[in-house]
């Protein structure tokens, strides 16, 4: 069952110049490990609530041991404190339901 990854990012206080590394860096990673994007930073509009994300990240991932191979592989840690030392960041997975919905 598919397995999806959602990350909210804030830049505001953060070091673009590394940030921009990171994002240059990171699809081949997150694209080996068998994920794929399905958004990555496009137009965020807010709906309900005071949730008004700055940016925000959709991969799919086939399951959960993808997702933590990915992050836990060599070449995810060389490149995570671009991202960790230059924006905010919080993530969730979430399974999907299938023909289940």
């Amino acid at each position: 069952m598919a397995v999806y990854f959602i990350v909210e990012i804030a830049t505001a206080a953060g070091n673009k110049k590394d940030y921009a590394e990171y994002i240059g860096k990171v699809r081949p990673v997150v694209e080996k490990y068998k994920g794929k994007y399905l958004a990555r930073g496009g137009k965020v509009t807010a709906v309900f609530g005071n949730w008004d994300p700055e940016r925000m990240i959709l991969i799919e991932f086939p399951s959960s041991e993808d997702v933590r191979q990915w992050l836990n592989s060599p070449e995810y840690l060389a490149i995570a404190p671009l991202r960790e030392n230059s924006v905010s960041t919080r993530a969730v997975m979430i399974e999907g339901c299938g023909d289940d919905c």
